[in-house]
């Protein structure tokens, strides 16, 4: 209330004091509204405490609600360096015995150093680099050259070779490509190292121009391979009545005790000496000695090898030496060092490519290209150029300190063996691609290895119970059913897989208690204290009230729905002491979990199960109602696809620079974001390679791969071409345009596209939306938002789908509608903050009130208090004028 500025001094009334004394009396039902508006308030003060219990206790249905959370098994490794492990729902309890014999790991290659990372490189020509990426086979390592003859007869002397700093203990008797592997072998274990001795074979052409043997009266001829007598002839016999070219042949001929001795000795015949292209080959490397020996006078003997004139043959040796290749285990550089590794057919150095390798694209992993010109021609250029592209490759640039330091490097993204790299340039047809960049970036593990892999592409190698397990990555999945294993280190440990019972039990533990609490705060609130003779805040509030019923009414409530044994929350050892407090029986719960587990799950979460193997529940929503609904599928779900409308040739070449406009699962109106340019790597294909460089080319346009789209090419049974998106139903499609190169037309010969179609049935008899594979239940109808997907299968009745809600999940949808902005806690709280704002402006118009009234008050007195001064002064004039009235009489 306004107190005034108006004193009372000089007047006849103190006007503040009667004016104040009034005002009290007129403010006096301020006070009800303060007592109303703390009414209200205390009970907002209440339902604040109400929400947050109901927010505590729906928090406490978190890890209860969903079903597949109590089929979860935990999984714990021996050796935690080694592995660890998680385990799904799919998982089955057990003891795993793991061993880990090698992790995976990405490819790695990089260039011949240069003397600077920013000078250009080449002539800036315009060089497509395509990158692509599969399996190798072959090994890798060094190919030696022949051993020179002269090792033959003196051996490789001590310290001459060492191979990756280990040195090779030979002597004089390492003198063939054979002992000369078996001493390399015998190091093996240190080296990463394993050698392998090349055929040792005849000449071809060493029994070309084989002369007819003749003998005088002396003497003696005889021809032997590795040691093995091929023929003999004895003395005084006529050129062409003994040893000839055919006669060798005829020896050598099935059924032969020639060639049997030969095969004895690891030693193999091909050509014909008639033929003049008779050679021996000793497989195992072993030098192949092929020896004339004749006796006699000097000219006792003409004819033989080299001698087909007829010339004198004094007996003749031709041993024939071979070399090894070397192999590394791990597929890294091997360094050949010592004093003389030339001796051993190697060169000093670190090196080591692919040895008649073969390169397998994996069409699962996408391929893409790097443009290069004039303005990136420089290492540095090229670096960036490669990791812009987001190709799965990064590019980096390593300095070794050389005189050519600089090292272009490019590191597969993705681990595993069938992550090898392969590089193809070529150019703006019709110019070819830079030599120069050819020359330092062309990589084929099955041709030209102009790069050097420093590390190979590897997989996990692990055995579980025995059972080898191979893996792209060190994260190995389903190795163990429901099992992904994390690879870290090789060596052994076991896993322990169980049911993870103890975080069910801390989690119905949390539910009971967060109920209590809940109960214990709607007590307090809505009860009497019958020692203080006071009653809570919403004590007859029948919001409160309405709340409590219901939770307790629904956790009293059997569900429906369900298959198992389990209905109630008693059959597990959950169930209501006398004072409306919730106990958990740990004995009773315990029991239920060792024998119905999974249906613990379904008692509070929401499950959906389908008598289909090819249909799966997938969600619900808080309007799907319990139930089992049979489906019928009227239309499967297709994928929209391109086929060829003729088989593809047996080869296909695809020329530089073919370029298609690719436009998948496009809508309508048509977005350009959908459509993207795909570059397909030059080469010549078969029909499977066809598919496969095809499918990775298009899923690694980044515009794709970003929008999460992506397309699967194969080869039908007809031999044609199917290029298919990866997605299902009516938005899926696809479409394909030139751009340059090779035409569309050119491999699906003018077909034309077909969109994909969407699943169509019914659920329970009720409509459902169809959208890909998955079908969903209308509004307003029993099935509302439950969702089901159809993955394959016939059309017609396809079982049922049963749907049932837990406890948590029931329980969750109350907390979420009660305190959701219609709910009722929220709609009481919004009535009570309306009330406490209507008091509020009550109060205010009613002290505007005030102020008037202590206006007029205060006029009213002040009027009085001048109008008494006044009548106070004539007073004393006119006693004065009656006292001199009287003095003058």
């Amino acid at each position: 209330m306004a107190t005034s500025g108006v004193s009372a001094s000089g007047g006849m009334l103190d006007v503040n004091t009667i004016v104040s004394q009034l005002m009290q009396v007129e403010a006096a039902p301020l006070a009800k509204y303060d007592q109303r508006t703390a009414s209200y308030q205390a009970k907002l003060s209440a339902y604040g405490s109400l929400s947050g219990a109901v927010g505590v206790f729906q928090s406490s249905l978190g890890g209860l609600t969903k079903a597949a959370d109590f089929k979860a098994l935990s999984a714990t490794a021996s050796n935690a360096d080694v592995l660890s492990a998680s385990a799904s729902a799919k998982a089955v309890a057990g003891n795993y015995k793991i061993n880990v014999s090698q992790l995976a790991q990405s490819q790695t290659l990089t260039t011949p150093g240069v003397a600077s990372s920013k000078s250009t490189i080449g002539t800036g020509a315009k060089t497509t680099i395509s990158f692509q990426f599969g399996s190798v086979s072959g090994g890798f390592g060094l190919a030696g050259t022949t051993l020179a003859s002269g090792i033959a007869r003196d051996g490789i002397s001590n310290g001459s070779l060492t191979i990756n700093g280990t040195a090779i203990a030979t002597d004089s008797t390492t003198n063939s490509a054979r002992t000369l592997a078996e001493a390399i072998n015998a190091k093996s274990t240190t080296t990463g190292v394993t050698a392998t001795a090349t055929p040792a074979s005849s000449s071809a052409t060493l029994f070309a121009g084989f002369g007819d043997v003749a003998t005088g009266a002396d003497g003696g001829y005889t021809l032997s391979v590795g040691g093995v007598q091929l023929a003999a002839q004895g003395a005084d016999v006529a050129a062409g009545a003994g040893i000839t070219a055919a006669s060798i042949d005829t020896a050598l001929t099935e059924p032969s005790t020639v060639l049997t001795a030969l095969t004895n000795a690891g030693i193999t015949v091909s050509g014909t000496a008639a033929g003049g292209d008779l050679k021996f080959t000793r497989a195992d490397g072993a030098n192949l000695v092929v020896e004339e020996a004749v006796t006699g006078s000097p000219a006792a003997v003409t004819g033989g090898i080299g001698n087909g004139g007829g010339e004198v043959n004094g007996g003749s040796t031709n041993t024939a030496v071979s070399g090894i290749s070397l192999s590394s285990t791990d597929a890294s550089p091997i360094t050949i060092a010592g004093s003389n590794p030339a001796a051993a057919g190697l060169t000093a150095g670190t090196g080591g490519s692919y040895l008649g390798g073969t390169f397998t694209q994996d069409a699962n992993i996408a391929s893409g290209i790097v443009t290069i010109d004039s303005t990136n021609n420089t290492l540095e250029g090229i670096r960036d150029a490669v990791n812009k592209a987001g190709l799965g490759v990064t590019a980096t640039i390593v300095s070794d300190g050389s005189a050519n330091p600089y090292h272009l490097v490019f590191t597969s993204n993705a681990t595993g063996a069938n992550a090898s790299m392969k590089m193809t340039l070529t150019g703006d047809d019709p110019d070819p691609a830079d030599s120069a960049l050819v020359d330092m970036l062309t990589y084929d593990p099955a041709g030209t290895q102009k790069m050097t892999q420093t590390s190979a592409a590897q997989d996990t190698k692990l055995s579980v119970n025995g059972i080898a397990v191979t893996s792209h990555s060190n994260n190995v999945g389903e190795a163990i059913q429901g099992v992904t294993l994390t690879v870290t280190q090789t060596g052994s440990s076991t896993l322990n897989v169980s049911k993870n019972t103890g975080t069910v039990k801390s989690n119905v533990e949390a539910f009971v208690k967060a109920y209590n609490d809940l109960n214990g705060t709607l007590k307090k609130l809505t009860g009497y204290n019958a020692d203080t003779k006071t009653g809570g805040a919403l004590q007859g509030d029948s919001t409160a009230q309405s709340v409590q019923s219901q939770i307790r009414r629904m956790m009293t409530t059997s569900i429906s729905g369900l298959t198992g044994d389990l209905t109630t929350l008693g059959q597990v050892g959950i169930s209501f002491d006398k004072d409306g407090t919730l106990s958990l029986d740990s004995a009773k719960f315990q029991k239920a979990m060792d024998k119905s587990f999974d249906d613990i799950g379904a008692l509070f979460g929401a499950v959906g199960r389908s008598t289909d193997s090819l249909v799966s529940f997938t969600s619900s929503t808080s309007a799907t109602k319990p139930g089992s609904y049979d489906l019928t599928v009227t239309q499967l779900a297709t994928q929209g696809a391109l086929t060829g409308a003729a088989a593809v040739d047996a080869s296909t070449t695809i020329a530089a620079n073919t370029t298609w406009a690719v436009t998948l699962n496009d809508g309508t109106p048509s977005s350009a974001k959908n459509t993207t340019n795909v570059t397909i790597p030059a080469g010549t294909y078969t029909p499977a390679e066809l598919a496969k460089v095809l499918q990775s080319s298009i899923n690694g346009a980044s515009a794709f791969s970003s929008a999460g789209s992506a397309v699967t090419a194969s080869i039908d049974a007809d031999g044609k071409l199917v290029l298919s998106s990866s997605k299902y139903g009516s938005a899926s499609n696809v479409k394909l345009a030139d751009v340059s190169g090779n035409t569309v037309d050119s491999l699906f010969g003018g077909a034309t596209p077909a969109a994909g179609l969407d699943v169509a049935g019914t659920l329970g008899g009720h409509a459902v939306t169809g959208s890909g594979q998955t079908l969903t239940g209308l509004a307003g109808t029993d099935v509302e938002g439950l969702k089901v997907e159809v993955t394959g299968g016939a059309i017609g009745d396809r079982g049922t789908v049963s749907f049932s809600q837990g406890y948590a999940y029931q329980l969750n949808n109350l907390a979420t509608t009660m305190l959701g902005k219609t709910g009722q806690i929220t709609s009481r709280t919004d009535g009570i903050n309306q009330s406490i704002k209507d008091v509020a402006k009550q109060r205010d118009a009613f002290s505007d009130k005030l102020t008037s009234v202590e206006a007029r008050y205060r006029k009213q007195y002040s009027a009085l208090d001048v109008m008494l001064t006044n009548m106070q002064a004539t007073s004393s004039y006119l006693t004065q004028q009656l006292a001199a009235l009287a003095a003058n009489r």
